[in-house]
């Protein structure tokens, strides 16, 4: 019996004393992934460090509640100094302003043009200064254009404040995105783009929420009614981005938040799905920025988010506006907090496409049921003049138009390599989405009222077309790698350097397409 016992408890210590040297070695393989100048994956993309997955979620929940609130709060007033416009608009902007025919659609567009055409730089220059430094800079600039609109009085002064909130709001998304990127793996990511995302949808309700209750309060010196919304919502976005310089941080290696350890896996565990990169932030080159761009994938992502976005910022801007036609005889309140309920629900579907597409490492599918669900709500508004139908479309469109920005975005990210390629990559996807949005300042013109056959009719084609787009690009992607499997890498990457590896991007022959 105790032979028996001493047999047992020396089988117990060598179980322990394996369990600790395999533990000791992961770590030392973990520490290596993590260094600069070593690959962590082989030819093929396929991952040459082992993790420790109780670790890693405990590391990816630190890393959840220390980088997610922040960003999501900064985008949510983002969203909202941008899409308040519609509600001041309900609250006498137009006629304050002296506008008329479709001098709002012109307001609108001015932003649009000056968002088009930063997108890229701005992204760039995210990367070369710091998203922890960039992105609190450029809330900050929103938030002070936003309260500088509540003091415009006519209509060229109005203009020009939205051109300058179009640059600084330009690489707020795209930036969030890069910055993310750095943190979480490929199919983490969709996850938590969807959660500052969703703060688009939540916008637009919190927007009508916040609205109708600045309206109620008195006046400031000269400023009053809808200028108030501009002021107050200015005024919490420059306080909300101060803070944001001291919580952000650019990357895992100078989180004060992060144990050494912690450092390393954070960083080995994003390169373990680089391919032949030695680095997660690397040096910055031509071809990478332009492999970025010149993508198959990222240029039908790009145009999938092109006219999402017609939907996505249609609704934004013109939901006041389509409610008030439905139930023209409601009080100014009451149209705002129509606009509520639809936002709420395309808000829910917003987290829940992406939290499926997480746990099943898929994107492109998604786009699918979202352009279905569109189209048969716009067949909705095109069909009927009954209100409740009407009502009832706008839940359709928003339950499946808001979940496609997460889901762009994190194709934008997923079909790239390098850090460089991806602010290319997710700042191009941006530029596309926000050629919609500016086609989706003039989709709503007042004499298309009260039932907008025209903007209707063009969401409905927009929705189709993301249709076939999805369908073409998942059989292309399909047959790509089919061709790839038959290649002979060693002899593709013959008489290549690690620098010249590192930059063929979605060229090399051990990548594949990630649907």
């Amino acid at each position: 019996m105790a032979a028996s016992d001493g047999i047992s408890k020396s089988s117990d210590k060598m179980e322990a004393m394996t369990e600790s040297s395999l533990h000791e070695n992961r770590e030392k393989d973990v520490h290596i992934a993590a260094e600069e100048g070593f690959a962590a994956t082989d030819s093929r993309g396929v991952a040459n460090v082992d993790f420790d997955q109780a670790a890693e979620r405990k590391l990816r929940t630190k890393i959840d509640l220390m980088v997610v609130p922040t960003v999501s709060l900064l985008y949510l007033f983002c969203f909202i100094d941008r899409a308040n416009i519609g509600n001041a608009r309900l609250a006498g902007l137009e006629a304050d302003l002296g506008m008329s025919g479709n001098d709002y659609n012109a307001l609108l567009s001015i932003f649009f043009i000056s968002y088009i055409v930063f997108e890229i730089p701005c992204n760039l220059a995210c990367k070369w200064v710091g998203p922890g430094w960039f992105i609190p800079f450029i809330s900050l600039g929103f938030g002070a254009c936003s309260m500088g609109t509540a003091f415009v009085q006519d209509m060229p002064t109005a203009c020009g404040v939205r051109f300058l909130l179009g640059i600084f709001e330009a690489g707020m998304m795209p930036g969030i995105s890069l910055y993310m990127a750095r943190w979480y793996r490929r199919s983490e990511l969709v996850f938590r783009i969807s959660l500052y995302v969703v703060m688009a949808p939540l916008a637009g309700a919190f927007g009508g929420l916040i609205a109708s209750g600045i309206l109620t309060l008195p006046n400031i010196g000269s400023v009053h009614s809808w200028r108030m919304i501009f002021l107050v919502e200015g005024v919490i976005t420059m306080g909300l981005s101060l803070i944001a310089f001291v919580t952000l941080t650019d990357r895992p290696e100078t989180a004060r938040w992060l144990t050494q350890e912690e450092k390393d896996m954070a960083v080995a565990r994003v390169k373990s799905e680089l391919l032949s990169q030695t680095s997660v932030v690397d040096r910055t080159t031509r071809k990478k920025i332009w492999l970025g761009f010149w993508n198959p994938i990222i240029i039908a992502n790009s145009f999938i988010f092109l006219f999402n976005n017609i939907t996505v910022q249609g609704l934004a801007y013109f939901a006041p506006t389509i409610v008030a036609t439905i139930y023209p005889t409601a009080s100014t309140v009451q149209k705002q907090l129509y606009t509520v309920p639809p936002y709420v629900v395309g808000a829910v579907f917003e987290v829940l496409f992406p939290m499926w597409s997480w746990f099943i490492d898929k994107r492109q599918i998604f786009f699918l049921p979202a352009a279905i669900l569109t189209m048969m709500g716009y067949i909705m508004f095109l069909g009927s003049t009954d209100p409740k139908v009407r009502y009832a479309a706008t839940f359709f469109t928003a339950i499946s138009t808001f979940a496609a920005g997460a889901l762009t975005n994190a194709q934008a990210s997923a079909q790239v390599i390098s850090d460089s390629a991806r602010s290319t990559s997710l700042a191009t996807n941006m530029m596309f989405g926000n050629i919609g949005g500016l086609i989706a300042t003039w989709s709503y013109l007042s004499w298309d009222g009260p039932n907008y056959p025209i903007g209707n009719g063009l969401n409905l084609g927009a929705s189709t077309a993301i249709l076939i787009i999805t369908v073409t690009s998942l059989y292309w992607m399909k047959w790509d790698n089919k061709r790839r499997d038959k290649l002979d890498i060693a002899k593709e990457l013959e008489g290549l350097t690690q620098e010249e590896i590192e930059s063929l991007e979605w060229k090399h022959p051990g990548w594949r397409w990630k649907p």
